[in-house]
């Protein structure tokens, strides 16, 4: 595990999302994360496809081949 400086701003958006969406504030940064990583190697999808293929943990995302 590593640490991560973010700006104070994210932090707090992270943190008030944390608490909406029930996660951890490490838990809801790494979701972010890792939406924001899949949705750049595979622009062609919407986040509601991204989510779907998470949850049948598609391999082919992180190889930007959805």
């Amino acid at each position: 595990m590593g640490i991560v400086k973010i700006s104070d701003e994210l932090h707090e958006q992270i943190r008030v999302a944390s608490a909406t969406m029930d996660r951890s504030i490490n838990a809801q940064a790494e979701f972010w994360i890792k939406i924001g990583l899949l949705a750049e190697l595979n622009p062609h999808l919407a986040y509601n496809d991204l989510i779907n293929k998470l949850l049948l943990n598609k391999p082919d995302l992180i190889r930007g081949r959805a």
